[in-house]
């Protein structure tokens, strides 16, 4: 990509991250917060994104999907150009949740496909790998406290309908309590995982280059940041709640578990 284009993608990528905090305040907090500054910071990103994009077209000669990191960066700002659409047509507020997370994540992916030699020092590297695992543990932990409060509540909800229930049932905490419990623990560690996910990417370009994108481990990483967003959306636009909502953060819990365990490797040098 030339250095052109890496610039103006990155000032992008500074822009989006405003739609990232925007999106992680509104799950923990229950609430939209910043979305008019997101939305002007997106608005303007798009902008530096298309310049981008033209920019590297121009200088390579041809359309700028020739690697996975081109591909991303274009699949970003077709992401944007889509929400910002449906947005000035429907107002379609909710969508940023879901949105504008994934728009940055793209293009973090995209951005990080062209050296940064000021990375390469080794402090600098160990200084990333231990961000991420120690936003990791702490985002793993709370998701453990997701996945006991949807068993407990699946529980719960199987005793209620028995009509005989036994006498543990009588210790279990409200289904209300457990769903509410859920969610806000899910809340908080999906977003310190996705904080933990952007300095694992950022440790692992530093460390392995621009074919970092295509580990496996990291691909299985992503692939669990993505299901976490996904029920943070369904419970934000569509409000699934109880049941469905339990049986999502045990899957979820399952594809933290896989991930986590995939990445011991990478962690070693930090943990036993």
């Amino acid at each position: 990509m030339g250095e052109t284009a890496v610039f103006w993608l990155r000032v992008s990528l500074g822009l989006y991250s405003l739609g990232l905090a925007h999106a992680l305040l509104t799950v923990i907090r229950q609430r939209q917060k910043l979305f008019r500054l997101a939305l002007a910071a997106f608005s303007v990103a798009a902008v530096f994104h298309l310049v981008s994009l033209v920019e590297e077209g121009l200088a390579r000669g041809r359309f700028p999907v020739a690697n996975l990191h081109q591909s991303a960066s274009l699949i970003g700002f077709l992401i944007t150009a889509l929400f910002l659409s449906l947005y000035w047509k429907y107002k379609y507020e909710s969508l940023a949740v879901f949105l504008f997370p994934l728009v940055f994540v793209f293009t973090l992916v995209a951005s990080l496909g062209h050296p940064v030699e000021a990375w390469r020092s080794p402090a600098l590297r160990s200084w990333w790998l231990y961000v991420h695992v120690a936003l990791a543990l702490l985002g793993y932990a709370a998701l453990i406290v997701t996945f006991v409060a949807a068993v407990m509540y699946l529980i719960q909800e199987r005793e209620l309908k028995s009509k005989r229930p036994r006498a543990f049932y009588y210790r279990l905490p409200p289904l209300g309590a457990l769903d509410d419990l859920a969610y806000k623990t899910m809340a908080a560690g999906f977003a310190l995982v996705t904080l933990a996910l952007i300095a694992g990417s950022v440790w692992a370009f530093v460390e392995w280059g621009t074919r970092w994108v295509v580990d496996g481990k990291i691909a299985l990483a992503f692939v669990t940041w993505a299901v976490y967003l996904l029920m943070i959306f369904t419970r934000w636009t569509i409000g699934w709640r109880g049941r469905k909502a339990a049986y999502f953060a045990i899957v979820g819990f399952a594809c933290a578990a896989l991930s986590w365990l995939a990445g011991r490797g990478a962690h070693s040098v930090l943990l036993p």
